[in-house]
């Protein structure tokens, strides 16, 4: 973006956050909404607690600036935040529920990450973004080249680097990093975990800005609706095919594998037990900052999920309409035909030659087949094997895929993820190989499942009559997710 004159004026007059900024109230709206929503990483406050909070903080501030500050009530400084004019906070209602609800605003996130910046640090490192800079321009390189033999040269030199380092640890020199290199790194770690949860709260709103624009044009349209429906549909293609769409999805498939939650919260532990770090006092919540970006995914995505079920509700009203429209003529000519039933015209009222044209092509004529003549031969017949026993027609197995859904759900309300592995050792196969394929198939249809392939698990299951022998098969790792 260009920062001539004109858009930086119109920036100040138009931004919620340069309006924030602006304001005569701004330490009050930024400090309180920092507190409520950016700290514990709240995504929706209901309507009667935020303003509660804002009692609470308000009472504070008379006490110590005196019983003129601040004079309207709570619930009006909330209303006034998120008017159009400010548009600091977002006021809506959920589904199914009259109690308004609150939100945080990505424009007054990035205000509050903005005034954040401006405290004096103690400490500035460089080095790690350097270097960070450095990895990323390494990473483009590599994988941009398209030559092989260069591929393989990195790939050689880079062997070389670890077989070096790997024979200079075996004879004891062991290199480590000094305490202000560990700072350095911790605080790049810091700022890119906070910049994260900012970046959820974005593709939240951009996501309902598309979803506002699709309403706008439905209730505008005046065209056929098959290219009404094709329009928004290639939208939606083209925001989930988009570079951000593309990347939150890496993000989210690689966050929402166990075993890199587990080795996240191997590094953090280990991270945090380190005494240079420890001499920082980070904020505790850091602790748990992966269980944050998945708990803002997650409302991301039930967003997404929400506004698509509002689209489609929105559409079938649409057809509602048309259809009723539709029944509206229908009834209209059902009664002008009642009327010409009474008092019949003299003349004739229309004429129909025929209600459908009959086309035949000559090259769709078939050609003459000949009569086969069936040659019977003249051989003795013999008796059938009357030994042969016909109950194993009525023993088929049948897989009720239904049960097999209620499992996981069942499994699914207690926690919030259950593999495949743990979720037969609760209800063990009693079909076997076709069951664990319905499961299977159960996982590919449900898009909350996750197949992760760098998992491998073993399935056991003890095999009926007439094999009663424990079978296992070796296969990647699937995890139901509620």
């Amino acid at each position: 973006m260009s920062l001539d004159y004109a858009t930086l004026d119109s920036l100040r007059s138009h931004h919620p956050a340069w309006r924030l900024l602006r304001s005569d109230h701004a330490p009050l709206v930024a400090s309180f909404l920092q507190r409520v929503f950016v700290t514990p990483n709240v995504r929706m406050i209901a309507a009667a607690d935020l303003v509660e909070a804002l009692e609470d903080e308000l009472f504070g501030l008379r006490e110590q600036l005196g019983p003129n500050a601040f004079p309207k009530a709570a619930s009006e400084y909330l209303n006034d935040w998120a008017a159009a004019d400010k548009g600091w906070l977002r006021k809506f209602y959920r589904q199914g529920s009259d109690e308004p609800q609150f939100d945080l605003m990505p424009a007054t996130e990035k205000a509050i990450a903005w005034l954040g910046t401006l405290a004096a640090r103690h400490f500035v490192g460089t080095e790690s973004r350097l270097l960070t800079l450095f990895e990323l321009l390494k990473q483009m390189s590599e994988g941009s080249e398209t030559d092989p033999h260069k591929r393989l040269t990195e790939l050689y030199a880079r062997r070389a680097e670890i077989d070096a380092e790997i024979v200079q640890i075996s004879a004891g020199n062991v290199p480590l990093l000094d305490d202000t290199a560990v700072k350095d790194r911790f605080q790049q770690f810091m700022q890119i975990a906070r910049d994260l949860l900012t970046d959820f709260r974005e593709v939240e709103h951009n996501f309902r800005m598309l979803d506002r624009h699709v309403r706008e044009r439905i209730a505008l349209w005046d065209g056929a609706k098959g290219e009404l429906l094709e329009q928004i549909m290639g939208e939606r293609d083209a925001i989930a095919d988009s570079d951000q769409g593309r990347s939150f999805r890496a993000f989210w498939d690689f966050l929402m594998s166990s075993s890199r939650q587990e080795e996240l919260t191997e590094l953090l532990t280990k991270v945090l037990a380190l005494p240079p770090v420890a001499d920082l006092k980070p904020d505790t919540r850091i602790r748990r900052v992966h269980y944050d970006w998945l708990e803002a995914g997650e409302h991301t995505q039930r967003t997404v999920a929400q506004l698509s079920q509002q689209l489609r509700r929105f559409l079938d009203d649409q057809a509602w309409l048309e259809n009723r429209r539709i029944m509206d003529i229908l009834r209209g000519v059902e009664a002008k035909a009642l009327a010409l039933r009474e008092t019949p015209p003299a003349a004739a009222v229309m004429e129909i030659a025929d209600v459908a044209a009959e086309i035949e092509l000559p090259m769709e004529r078939p050609l003459h087949t000949p009569v086969v003549k069936p040659k019977i031969a003249n051989i003795r017949l013999e008796a059938g094997d009357g030994s042969i026993d016909a109950a194993v027609l009525y023993a088929q197995i049948v897989v009720d895929k239904a049960k097999l859904a209620a499992n996981v759900r069942q499994a699914l309300q207690t926690q919030t993820q259950i593999t495949l592995k743990d979720l037969l050792a609760r209800q063990p196969l009693e079909h076997g190989l076709a069951e664990l394929i319905a499961y299977l198939q159960l996982a590919s249809e449900t898009p909350n499942s996750v197949i992760d392939e760098d998992v491998v698990e073993w399935i056991t299951w003890q095999g009926s009559d007439p094999a009663p022998a424990m079978r296992r098969v070796q296969m990647s790792r699937v995890i139901f997710v509620r």
